[in-house]
């Protein structure tokens, strides 16, 4: 069944806007600064801490966050439920931006940024690498992304003959846009193997590449209903929450799947009494699989899914839930050798704050620009 998409008929400069550039243009001044003086200048990693929230929440969490196209792409073109047809545009904008700004921000982080095109150099290639794997699957699903967001932009300029192009070859990209996420968003868990005793018991285990690659699509299908809630709602446009309701029992179904998982491994390798400390490891294991359970239970009762309001809190939980399991396993349950502490400074929060602003302005940006949306209508308000 084919589904029109259309441009957003909204002013682009907004008050909405004009905030969002500033925290850009806050943020750029602190990334000028890193660039100028270094990485001590601006951030609070050290030895003990390597991986700060520039690479925790901008790489670890913000791809996760935009996996959006990488779960519409399963559920419609691998499981062929065309009926969901409408929500894979935006979903698929936001995955473009999520992934986009997240690889920008590596080079933030990176010590030697200006070496950074040896990675797809074949004789730097370090075979053995698990970063290097998700670097350079990263930087493939970025074009995958722009390939597939690609019909849209020819679309808008009525490049007919070059969309019929790409589109009768779309079927390779779309195979890669489902295998590429599979393969980093596994392999982000198993990147933390190598901590062994270093990590709490709590996150450690083998089964961390399932974990993350499932709990990233759970994520995905999260802020799909997250994002079509919001801009319907802020834009007054046609609700999208029939359609979002029906993918919520896949959501639900997931996330249940997950908790039980994880609970039966860790009680299977009797390392459930880390969880009953009480330390701040345990309070944070109890606060993201509490939002994991609670989205569970909202998206598999019939009433959670019929209620707007509380499928929207569903996501929102779930999304919490996923960021926090990276929060944690990366920062808050590794122990370093010797006496390191880590927490963000100012500056580097800002950097952060600021990439998350510059996402959520060019998506605006994007949906009054290109034909993005399947229920954009004329409303009588601005967002």
């Amino acid at each position: 069944m084919a589904h029109t998409a259309h441009r957003l008929a909204r002013a682009v400069i907004t008050p909405t806007t004009i905030v969002l550039a500033v925290i850009v243009a806050i943020a750029v001044y602190f990334i000028v600064q890193r660039y100028l003086y270094g990485l001590g200048a601006v951030t609070n990693i050290n030895p003990g801490y390597p991986w700060g929230t520039w690479v925790v929440v901008d790489i670890v969490i913000g791809t996760a966050l935009g996996c959006g196209g990488f779960a519409m792409a399963l559920l419609v073109y691998v499981f062929n439920r065309g009926e969901y047809h409408p929500l894979v545009r935006p979903a698929l904008l936001g995955a473009l931006f999520g992934y986009t700004l997240g690889g920008f921000a590596v080079l933030f982080d990176l010590g030697r940024y200006w070496q950074a095109y040896n990675l797809v150099l074949p004789w730097y290639t370090n075979l053995n690498s698990v970063m290097v794997e998700i670097a350079l699957c990263v930087m493939a699903y970025i074009l995958v992304l722009w390939i597939e967001f690609s019909p849209t932009v020819l679309e808008r300029f009525g490049w007919s003959g070059l969309r019929r192009f790409v589109e009768r070859w779309m079927f390779v990209v779309l195979a890669l846009g489902v295998l590429l996420p599979t393969m980093h968003q596994s392999s982000l868990g198993s990147a933390l193997l190598v901590m062994g005793t270093k990590l709490s018991p709590l996150w450690f285990t083998v089964w961390l590449p399932l974990l993350y690659v499932t709990s990233a699509l759970a994520m995905g299908y999260a802020i799909v209903i997250f994002e079509a809630t919001v801009v319907s709602e802020s834009f007054d446009l046609p609700s999208e929450h029939s359609l979002l309701s029906k993918m919520s029992t896949v959501v639900g179904g997931l996330a249940a799947a997950w908790l039980v998982f994880r609970y039966g491994e860790l009680i299977w390798r009797g390392d459930f009494g880390y969880a009953l400390v009480g330390d701040l490891k345990a309070v944070m294991f109890w606060i993201e699989n509490l939002l994991m359970a609670f989205a569970a239970i909202v998206l598999l009762v019939p009433a959670g899914r019929a209620s707007k309001r509380a499928s929207f809190l569903a996501a929102v939980a779930l999304l919490l839930s996923g960021s926090l399991y990276r929060l944690d396993s990366y920062l808050v349950g590794y122990d370093p050798v010797g006496n390191w502490h880590y927490f963000p400074s100012v500056p580097e929060l800002m950097v952060t704050i600021g990439v998350i602003a510059l996402e959520i302005l060019l998506f605006l940006i994007f949906i009054k620009a290109f034909p993005v949306l399947a229920n954009a209508r004329p409303a009588a308000r601005n967002a």
